[in-house]
């Protein structure tokens, strides 16, 4: 190559070189405004060149999570820088002790829906298993009260269906045949002394009255003494008849069987109104009250409901099933009930107008406590103890804890519960407990929402330490769990023994929680190294819990 060509190759790479240096510093002058134009967009929130809006600066808040702001940059006691808040994230400021903080994304993963409590009558319906039973006032039993033979039966089958006034059976009695010609012949003698004097006529009179009123005692028919009287013939048996329309449920007589006085020979039952015996549970029994409705489902008659009225509510407890026995009465046409079948009594129960009440599903209930979970706004809930009255299938009332119209949650809860540890916030109501809970997700940097129960670790160097008091100053390095920065700070102990064996200068791990807003507390400390003060011994690691 001669040099003519040399140089012009030379020129070429010098101007492409010069052409692309250009283009870079125009490109990069476009992309990044000046700091004059910066300052200027973020005082008045003007566009920057590149055609976007800076963001405006509301105020700066406590790094600590204290509720305490400042419209200037300000450090806290310790030296933290507050924190600056710009416009649109005003939500991020830290939420109150009480309230759990979890993020509009975890929000919706959770499924988490909300329902506002409201005024409402509360239907509450009481259901008891029961039993179908025979009115007791409508059985009949068929009684000879004389000594005497079964002559004949006429009815010999148990269950059968019998009519007023059919006959049973017939009996043989030598006292009968004896009673009724007693009767018969006294009757005669009255009609033959009718021209004898009147002190005969009276005593004749009343032994025919004594015979009459003897037959009448062994419940001889009507039909029969009329007979009897006019004829004075006496009947070798004597008729017994069913007394109501009924079933024989009982049939103890056998043909040709000798009975005694008292004993029961038949009982007939008038089914046409029949009992059902509930039993209502313990906790139950003060809502139904004598004169309420009841409806009753019989497993026979899946399509029917039988409506009955509750008699009785009987005045004792049955200890082996913590029920009381309930009386319901109701008509039965066609017999359709019989005795022994089993019912499944649901009986309404008046409601003492309306009252605030949550559904049920939005109520945790640990055993000793109950919990609703309020949303205060989007993304923060506040766990609430409350105090229940009534209930009914779907909601509850609720006595003390929420007011008409706010948001609980009905979906979910027990899963807000899981992610954030919600015993940790109901610590706030006066029940601290131990042990460490995760950070939550999305929470503003200083800000712990379980402050009762969240542990964070850091490592540094015993500055200083004062027994009396119980605290120790320590230079510690970055906390990521609260995102602070290395700083020196002071901190109480949970019990003196942390403090056994240590010395100024030593290096040491160590766990803090925050007891109270702005109160930070090592629960256990470890030396990891020799410092500038010599070896510290172990602290106990369980001595704070």
């Amino acid at each position: 190559m001669n040099k003519g060509t040399s140089l012009a190759v030379g020129v070429i790479a010098v101007a492409a070189l010069a052409a692309g240096g250009g283009y870079w510093l125009g490109t990069r002058g476009a992309g990044h405004p000046s700091s004059v134009e910066m300052a200027a967009a973020a005082a008045g929130g003007a566009p920057a060149a590149n055609g976007k809006k800076e963001r405006k600066l509301l105020f700066y808040r406590n790094p600590m999570g204290l509720p305490d702001t400042s419209p200037t940059p300000k450090k806290d006691p310790m030296g933290m820088d507050y924190i600056a808040v710009y416009e649109g994230e005003e939500d991020d400021e830290p939420a109150a002790a009480n309230q759990i903080r979890i993020s509009t994304e975890k929000v919706q993963k959770l499924g988490v829906r909300t329902e506002a409590a409201q005024l409402r009558a509360l239907d509450k319906v009481v259901r008891a298993s029961g039993r179908v039973e025979p009115d007791e006032r409508r059985l009949y039993a068929i009684t000879p009260k004389f000594e005497g033979y079964v002559e004949r039966l006429h009815v010999n089958i148990t269950g059968q269906v019998v009519g007023k006034g059919q006959p049973l059976f017939e009996v043989y009695s030598p006292e009968l045949v004896s009673a009724q010609r007693e009767y018969a012949i006294a009757a005669q003698g009255v009609e033959s002394l009718k021209e004898a004097s009147s002190q005969a006529q009276a005593g004749m009179k009343q032994l025919a009255d004594s015979s009459l009123l003897r037959l009448k005692n062994w419940d001889i028919s009507d039909e029969q003494l009329k007979a009897l009287a006019k004829t004075g013939e006496a009947r070798h048996t004597m008729t017994f008849r069913s007394p109501v329309n009924g079933i024989v449920t009982e049939k103890k007589a056998l043909q040709g069987m000798r009975f005694m006085p008292g004993d029961a020979l038949y009982q007939v039952a008038d089914l046409s109104a029949i009992w059902v015996m509930a039993d209502v549970f313990e906790q139950d029994i003060g809502l139904v009250k004598t004169g309420g409705k009841a409806n009753i489902r019989i497993n026979a008659y899946p399509d029917k409901t039988f409506e009955g009225t509750i008699t009785y509510v009987y005045p004792t407890l049955k200890s082996e099933t913590r029920t009381v026995p309930v009386r319901i009465e109701l008509a039965n046409p066609g017999t359709l009930l019989k005795p022994a079948m089993f019912a499944q009594v649901e009986v309404p129960v008046g409601d003492k107008g309306k009252v605030v009440t949550v559904p049920t599903s939005a109520v945790i209930d640990s055993g000793t406590r109950r919990i609703v979970l309020v949303q205060a706004k989007e993304g923060r809930f506040e766990p609430r103890e409350v105090k229940l009255g009534q209930r009914s299938d779907n909601y509850v009332e609720v006595l003390e804890g929420v007011k008409d119209g706010e948001p609980v949650v009905v979906a979910a809860n027990f899963l807000i519960d899981a992610e954030s540890n919600l015993k940790a916030a109901v610590g706030g109501f006066g029940h601290a407990a131990h042990g460490s809970a995760p950070k939550q997700e999305g929470a503003a940097p200083g800000t712990d929402h379980s402050a009762h129960k969240t542990s964070h670790r850091a490592e540094g160097t015993v500055e200083s330490i004062d027994a009396k008091a119980g605290t120790l100053s320590v230079n510690h390095g970055a906390v990521e769990s609260l995102k602070w920065p290395a700083m020196t700070m002071e901190f109480k102990v949970a019990n003196e023994g942390l403090l056994k064996d240590l010395k100024p200068g030593a290096a040491v791990a160590f766990e803090f929680v925050e007891r109270a807003p702005g109160e930070w507390v090592v629960t256990t400390i470890t030396p990891t190294s020799a410092g500038k003060g010599g070896t510290a011994s172990a602290a106990n690691p369980h001595a704070g819990h």
